[in-house]
């Protein structure tokens, strides 16, 4: 008789259970509208880069001597990176030195002995002019009284006409070797020449010396011991030291919401869990129209030691932050991105159609700028079995 009262209470509870489910509808997981922050990014993928490489070739045809550096090797400012055999350049250098030796010497000949002696000739040439034309005088006035024949004479104005000439010949050597003169602007443009000469040589010798315009890292080499370079090709390939920059290819849908300036988190793929900051800096005026994309550049004011150039990044950039905002979690609103947004919100026990206007979205959250206020439920898109003025009992994780 117990057993059959307590199944009787059983049947009831049940019955009741069933009846207070019809009427008021089944349990169904809601969540409540908080405000909190909410943190819009635009999230894309690209590739580490320095604003410029540099290619290192030589300048000269030889051949490679030794190359004293690896791939991947940070090199500094003027260290060699490749020497070429420079025997030949050199005896050049040697060449071109005694050459302009020559004409030091040269020079030093007209100024300490030349010009010197031409100027002693000068006066011994203006001592012998004089006196023949004294002879000459002399010598007019005796055969004028008939103490010497016309032979004489003649012989006097010979003497005067070679003295002349002698002391014209001595002024000339005088005039072509003072600085102003002749010889000496020879002497001067010869030792020029012999200098530009030792110049061209010295530089020869110093092409046979690759070294590094910057300070960076040696991404790429294309040359080994023995072989024969030649002006044009690339030996090795620089990454100057500088501003590491991280290169991406955004969306032109995203393009209104960046601004130089934004803050970013980037992190490497090989090193996905290692975040570090990054901002934007450049946003290419043009559009990729292939693509549609639109190139955007960060500058990384720290950058990692593992990073390294041409290395996959995935960057989050912050385009725009709430601190205030009334939000729900993306998949309690209905057609998020469509022109009518809504979600089901709970009111006396039943789900409503509720139109809302959103404003940011973020990661896992959206903003909600109308159509609900803070403290009232919604139910999860997920329980798509919930139908618009269905009865049902909201249950939070609260």
């Amino acid at each position: 008789m117990r057993w059959r009262i307590l199944a009787g209470c059983a049947v009831f509870a049940g019955a009741g259970y069933l009846l207070f489910g019809i009427a008021f509808g089944p349990k169904v997981e809601a969540v409540k509208v908080v405000r909190r922050e909410v943190v819009q990014s635009v999230v894309a993928s690209g590739r580490v880069a320095t604003p410029y490489r540099v290619d290192i070739g030589s300048q000269i045809v030889g051949t490679v001597a030794q190359v004293p550096v690896a791939e991947g090797q940070t090199v500094k400012a003027g260290q060699t990176l490749v020497e070429l055999e420079a025997g030949e350049a050199r005896a050049g250098v040697n060449q071109a030195q005694v050459a302009v030796a020559q004409a030091e010497a040269r020079l030093r000949q007209l100024r300490e002995l030349q010009l010197p002696v031409a100027s002693l000739a000068l006066r011994q040439a203006q001592a012998n002019l004089i006196d023949a034309r004294a002879r000459l005088e002399r010598n007019k006035t005796l055969y004028e009284r008939g103490f010497i024949s016309s032979a004489v004479l003649d012989e006097s104005q010979r003497n005067l006409d070679v003295a002349q000439a002698q002391f014209d010949s001595a002024g000339k050597q005088v005039e072509t070797a003072q600085p102003t003169g002749s010889d000496y602007a020879m002497a001067l443009r010869a030792l020029d020449q012999a200098r530009a000469t030792l110049q061209e040589a010295q530089a020869r010798l110093a092409y046979t010396m690759i070294r590094a315009p910057a300070a960076g890292t040696l991404i790429a080499r294309a040359v080994e011991r023995g072989d024969v370079v030649q002006p044009g090709k690339v030996l090795m390939v620089l990454s100057p030291t500088g501003e590491t920059q991280l290169v991406l290819a955004i969306d032109e849908r995203n393009l209104a919401k960046l601004k130089i300036g934004q803050q970013a988190l980037a992190s490497a793929d090989a090193y996905a869990t290692q975040k570090f900051p990054a901002e934007v800096v450049y946003i290419n005026p043009g559009i990729d129209a292939q693509r549609g994309t639109v190139e955007v550049k960060l500058r990384v004011p720290a950058p990692p030691e593992y990073l390294r150039q041409d290395m996959t990044v995935s960057v989050d950039i912050e385009v725009e932050r709430h601190r205030d905002a009334l939000a729900l979690p993306a998949e309690a609103v209905h057609d998020a991105t469509g022109p009518s947004p809504w979600v089901l919100k709970v009111k006396n026990g039943r789900a409503g159609a509720q139109p809302v206007k959103l404003g940011l979205r973020g990661e896992g959250a959206i903003e909600i700028r109308e159509g609900l206020e803070a403290g009232d439920l919604v139910v999860s898109a997920g329980n798509a079995k919930v139908k618009p003025g269905q009865r049902m009992r909201p249950v939070t994780n609260e």
